[in-house]
Parts: C-alpha cells; structure tokens; sequence
C-alpha cells in the first residue's frame, strides 16, 4: 500500500524557517517523483516544487524560487522541503505527492502557518 506522511509543519513568524519531511512507504521510492503542493483557505491547491528521485532534477514555483529547496534521501525514503524567508502567504496545508502506476497519492498534509 501506497503511503505518504507529511511532518514538521508548525507556527512561525515572517522570515523565519520550517523543514517539511514527507516520508514514503508502498513503492520503491528511487523510481518516482515526489512532489510538494499547497493549499489556503479559499484557494486552490497549487504546485510548490517537484523532485525526481532518479536524477535529482527539482522544479519549483515562481512564488518560492530561492527561498524553498527540496531534497531527497532515498536511504530513508524521505523528500525534504526546505522553507525560508517565510511570507503570511505561505500560510497554507501543505502535501506530498507522487504518482505510481497512474494514480496520485497524497499524504495527509501538514500545517504551515506563519505570522506577520
């Protein structure tokens, strides 16, 4: 069964920083893309960045370019997102995806919220 468990969301002031961890279990974890979204009250869920496991090729959006960095560990099946320079309009859930076998699976998500 495909998992995936976000952790390490939480209350921050602006400018601050949070590490997300997405732990995944269920696939053989090298072979995939991982990827970050999230979503604010009233708004749609949105892409955040996306890293493949093969290459270590990352993708991100415009609105966290050089303040987010994802990493992947694929020793213990974990893909980290790295938040910096921390906005109020980062304030969202956010969640872990991949797509195996042609189905997406998410994780629960996990609370950012950062205070102005």
């Amino acid at each position: 069964e495909v998992q995936l468990v976000e952790s390490g969301g939480g209350l921050v002031q602006t400018g601050g920083s949070l590490t997300l961890s997405c732990t995944a279990s269920g696939f053989t974890f090298a072979d995939y893309a991982i990827g970050w979204f999230r979503q604010a009250p009233g708004k749609e869920r949105e892409g955040v960045s996306l890293i493949s496991n093969k290459d270590s090729a990352t993708v991100y959006a415009d609105s966290v370019k050089g303040r987010f960095t994802i990493s992947s560990d694929n020793a213990k099946n974990t893909v980290y997102l790295q938040m910096s320079s921390l906005k109020p309009e980062d304030t969202a859930v956010y969640y872990c995806k991949t797509t195996y076998r042609g189905y997406d699976y998410w994780g629960q998500g996990t609370q950012v919220t950062v205070s102005s």
